[in-house]
């Protein structure tokens, strides 16, 4: 389908769904109490949450200007409890899934119409009665690797990425994946614990607490900062975690109407790839120890398009990952298929990783 095509179809879905709000609204209230709008939007206070979510609502009012002119999206910042403990590790506070537990606990009891979130942040099995609306463009999923000043003379363009890190240098994470990653390659590197928002970790590395951190370029460039960056990891060198770069939107599955709009704008790749790694980390189920990765991208055929669909002419790799904290296991596999098997694909690559990882890893 063409981009023209494409985008026809959005503005035509967001103004038939528009126009059937307002008529409801006309119909359902007398003339003092019209309003049934705006729809309330839940989303994170962090910076980072709340560009993602400004630049997703502002994505859906650019196809349909009526909606911005009625005023149509509410923000409500929540805090979670990711946001509010940040002295200790995930798994110590209660695992996954700390940065949408509030902000679904709002969206079951109708007090936010939908929720914006990072799709990584996202539990694999969402609370009864909510799905997985819409998930919008990947950014950049790649890791990259923020060094204090001191350091930044040593990077080189081709050498090994990891060089610039002297030896015993101290590691900012709060990341099993990443630390697990980095000491496979580099058994002699410390970690300590360094979390927050994007801003405070910078300030915190600039100020002497470590050598080095590691952060989602994704992130950085959605705030602007991706100069930051000093060294940028390839999926080959550092496995993204699932869902990385995927801004995933969740709503109520009774409110068809409201998925009618969110999936005007679904990104058909971006739910391939998130489909697939969410299958992964579904089947793999570790606990908050567990350094997981899993990441998928399409890649076009050398034939070209054999089928129907947008999709037809690509195949899906899907790289997962299982290790230890401490890098001594470490067992990564890859699978190709079709897009349109992206979640068997998934399933199947995760039951593969399991069956040859020691059981103790998984072990809460």
């Amino acid at each position: 389908m063409s981009s023209n095509g494409a985008e026809g179809t959005v503005v035509n879905s967001l103004q038939r769904v528009a126009a059937e709000a307002m008529r409801r609204q006309a119909a359902s209230h007398p003339p003092s109490h019209r309003r049934t709008l705006p729809l309330r939007v839940g989303t994170r206070g962090s910076p980072l949450a709340l560009v993602q979510t400004r630049a997703f609502l502002t994505r859906l009012t650019r196809f349909c200007p009526v909606l911005r002119d009625m005023g149509a999206f509410q923000e409500h910042q929540i805090s979670t409890t990711g946001d509010q403990v940040q002295s200790r590790l995930l798994a110590e506070i209660g695992g996954k899934g700390l940065f949408a537990k509030e902000i679904h606990e709002a969206l079951a009891a109708g007090r936010i119409d939908f929720a914006v979130h990072s799709l990584k942040d996202l539990e694999t099995d969402l609370p009864d009665g909510l799905e997985l609306a819409c998930t919008l463009k990947r950014e950049d999923a790649r890791d990259v690797l923020l060094l204090h000043p001191r350091l930044r003379a040593a990077v080189r363009e081709g050498a090994d990425p990891l060089d610039v890190l002297p030896p015993n240098a101290l590691i900012g994470c709060a990341s099993v994946r990443r630390q697990a990653q980095l000491l496979h390659r580099r058994p002699d590197l410390r970690f300590c614990l360094l979390r927050g928002n994007v801003q405070t970790r910078l300030d915190k590395l600039s100020g002497g607490a470590c050598d080095a951190t590691m952060l989602a370029l994704a992130g950085l460039r959605r705030l602007g900062m991706e100069d930051r960056a000093d060294v940028v990891l390839d999926p080959s060198e550092m496995i993204p975690a699932a869902g990385q770069g995927i801004v995933g939107v969740t709503a109520r599955s009774a409110d068809v109407e409201l998925l009618d709009l969110l999936s005007a704008i679904e990104d058909p790749e971006a739910r391939a790839v998130a489909t697939a790694e969410r299958a992964l980390l579904a089947v793999l189920d570790g606990s908050c120890r567990t350094p997981i990765g899993g990441y998928a991208r399409l890649v076009a055929k050398p034939g070209g398009r054999t089928g129907h669909g947008a999709l037809s002419g690509y195949d899906l790799v899907l790289t997962g990952l299982v290790a230890r904290e401490d890098g001594s296991f470490f067992l990564k596999r890859e699978l190709v298929g079709a897009p349109g098997d992206a979640l068997r694909l998934g399933q199947e690559l995760g039951a593969s990783l399991r069956k040859d990882s020691p059981a103790d890893i998984f072990e809460d």
